[in-house]
């Protein structure tokens, strides 16, 4: 299988090293990422400016762009003869639940493969502090589980899959569960501050304060120690049909985690 590699964390990120350690020995795979970090940039393209490639390694692209810039040099350019059957976007450097999906640059390079209808996978770990062990291998292996298992088979047209792994080991993940966006609250604090010039300039430091309480939602899976796999509808999600997606979770489970 030709699997596409994209992030928004860059090219020599961690999280899409481990990925590419684990799907490259079984798959054909490629890495296509930004030269530098390009986090929080949401669904952002170069149409202003043009766009640099440099092949770091084989099969490992920098690009000057942002992460769905990725996706189209690796769909239009580097893979044009060989179109990818799947893309997957991450592993990103802490979650992608709830509405944040909206902002992430790895859950728009996701979006713009299914828009040029590949299908597609976003995928996050979940950390509650930057001073832990970030358990990249254990959500790369959770992918090329979930790509076993043919999960982007039966995916819908126009939707992608978003992923939040909990950083935990293996051993002490709970199972999968198929869930829907849910909601995080955040504060509206804006910090102000005076530069070396005596000019103000602002930092938005919006506060993390919970989820909305639902025990569907993928920040409620993620807290309760579960792998949230989370179809994300792009045009119009309201006659979407999820059971294939949803047997391929009770497969996932019934072979990995029950």
């Amino acid at each position: 299988m030709k699997v596409l590699l994209a992030n928004d964390d860059g090219v020599m990120a961690p999280g899409i090293r481990a990925l590419y350690k684990e799907l490259s020995p079984v798959h054909d795979t490629t890495i296509i990422a930004p030269s530098e970090e390009r986090s929080t940039t949401g669904h952002s393209l170069s149409l202003d400016k043009p766009l640099r490639i440099e092949k770091l390694e084989e099969k490992i692209y920098a690009c000057s762009g942002y992460p769905s810039d990725c996706v189209l040099m690796g769909l239009g350019h580097v893979l044009k003869d060989t179109r990818p059957d799947v893309v997957v976007s991450g592993i990103n450097r802490g979650a992608n639940l709830g509405q944040d999906l909206y902002y992430s640059g790895t859950v728009a390079a996701a979006r713009e493969a299914a828009f040029h209808h590949v299908p597609s996978i976003a995928v996050s770990l979940v950390f509650n502090s930057v001073t832990e062990d970030h358990l990249y291998p254990v959500a790369a292996t959770v992918i090329k589980w979930c790509l076993e298992a043919g999960i982007h088979k039966v995916i819908p047209p126009m939707t992608l899959i978003n992923i939040n792994v909990p950083n935990l080991p293996l051993n002490e993940i709970r199972g999968c569960k198929l869930t829907e966006i849910g909601f995080r609250r955040y504060s509206e604090e804006i910090h102000a501050r005076i530069d070396a010039r005596s000019r103000e300039y602002f930092w938005i430091a919006g506060i993390y304060e919970g989820y909305w309480p639902n025990p569907n939602s993928d920040c409620e899976a993620v807290s309760n120690g579960m792998i949230s796999i989370t179809p994300h509808a792009l045009i119009d999600g309201s006659n979407k049909d999820y059971s294939e997606l949803a047997l391929c979770v009770e497969r996932l489970n019934a072979k990995y985690f029950i």
